[in-house]
């Protein structure tokens, strides 16, 4: 198939800065569409009739029409946090091809001197500024393309809040255009409320002696998350995310929340994994609410109400955790049926009750079966002594 559909990358020098097939595209094209910054930025002689993108964004404009000749103009790399990328996912193989140009990332390495496979690219434009909360470690080196001129102040500001307020920050402005400019600082003093609306923030992560300090494994301290007592303890938690065992693009139902730490260390395991927490409870609710976003997984998607009703509707996931709830009717059958082929069940019980409706699954479904017991070196008189937590029977099973 021949490609209908241009998708260029544009910087900050305009038209000067394309090659000759990027300018070759454009001449032919019948309509071109682009922000208006980038339109702009195209000489008299382009004669085809230009469109700003719809607000709110929509693809709409160049999907209507689809096998005429078509430019779309890109900041950049179109394909890293691009509109390349969202073309790509509606059109066939073949229909489009795209001419980037360098992407800001690359850009602002090679005026930093940081190696670009060093760095982590992220991007806060039209996304929640909580999910930079896990990415922010000691050592780290952060490039982030900026939702406008407000962002660079409000990241010092969640730095300050993380005890990295001795973070390096450098804004660079309007990048590979005459415009283009240098602001170096450190987020504990940063004190410009605005910059220039087009702008990638650099961070150097350095951390306070108060820092708060996030690690990249499961069973993240209980002192990391708000709850009212029913959390899965550390301990535990370690134990029951390495059965559930996250992959990349994964979704995970977190049946009987809590406070959503399952959820919320399957969605640390990769970028790209999934979860949907479903609780009852609304004072739950609002702790879920602010671990994921203190955590860093502001995507996590909450489902208020009471399982198995709560479920009907979702999304089919690959992994299932029950941490409560596994004696009300119906909740182990009914997740069981949306489970996908070849998806893991994981339960946990504390009660007798709730461990004879594992065991009694078991009987029908297969599976493990796990008891846990976690004692603590605790004072006693003088003296120190063992004190076991209530021992957890976990069930594990994968479905044919």
């Amino acid at each position: 198939m021949t490609a209908w559909l241009t998708v260029v990358g544009i910087g900050e020098d305009g038209y000067a800065g394309l090659g000759k097939a990027a300018r070759r595209a454009l001449l032919a094209a019948e309509q071109i569409v682009g922000a208006p910054r980038q339109l702009e930025l195209l000489p008299p002689c382009i004669r085809a009739p230009r469109q700003s993108w719809p607000s709110p964004f929509s693809l709409a404009p160049v999907l209507q029409r689809r096998g005429t000749p078509v430019c779309v103009l890109a900041s950049g790399d179109p394909m890293l946090f691009g509109v390349g990328a969202s073309l790509a996912r509606q059109l066939g193989e073949g229909e489009m091809r795209v001419l980037p140009a360098p992407s800001s990332y690359s850009l602002a390495a090679a005026r930093l001197g940081w190696p670009l496979q060093e760095v982590s690219l992220l991007s806060v434009v039209a996304r929640p500024l909580a999910a930079l909360n896990a990415q922010i470690h000691a050592g780290q080196r952060l490039l982030i393309l900026c939702n406008d001129g407000c962002s660079p102040a409000a990241i010092a500001a969640l730095l300050r809040e993380r005890g990295f307020g001795s973070s390096r920050l450098t804004v660079l402005e309007h990048l590979g255009g005459e415009l283009e400019r240098r602001i170096d600082g450190l987020a504990e003093s940063w004190s410009i409320d605005e910059v220039a609306a087009l702008n990638l923030l650099a961070v150097e992560c350095l951390a306070d002696a108060n820092a708060v300090r996030l690690p990249l494994t499961c069973g993240l301290a209980d002192e990391a998350y708000r709850h009212d007592g029913q959390l899965t303890k550390r301990d535990v938690r370690a134990i029951t995310l390495a059965r559930l065992a996250p992959t990349p693009g994964e979704l995970l139902w977190d049946v009987g929340a809590g406070c959503g730490s399952i959820g919320i260390e399957w969605m640390r395991a990769h970028p790209s994994c999934r979860a949907i927490a479903i609780e009852a409870d609304s004072g739950r609710q609002q702790l879920i609410q602010h671990n994921r976003d203190a955590l860093g997984v502001p995507a996590l998607q909450l489902v208020a109400g009471s399982a198995p009703q709560a479920l009907d509707g979702l999304e089919r996931p690959e992994a299932i955790f029950i941490g409560g709830g596994v004696t009300l009717p119906g909740v182990l059958e009914q997740c069981w049926q949306a489970l996908k082929p070849g998806g893991r069940l994981i339960a946990n019980a504390v009660t007798l009750q709730s461990e004879a409706m594992l065991v009694a699954f078991r009987e029908q479904h297969g599976g493990e079966l796990t008891r846990i017991s976690v004692a603590q070196a605790q004072p006693l008189g003088d003296f120190d002594t063992w004190r076991s937590a209530l021992p957890i029977t976990l069930l594990q099973v994968r479905k044919p």
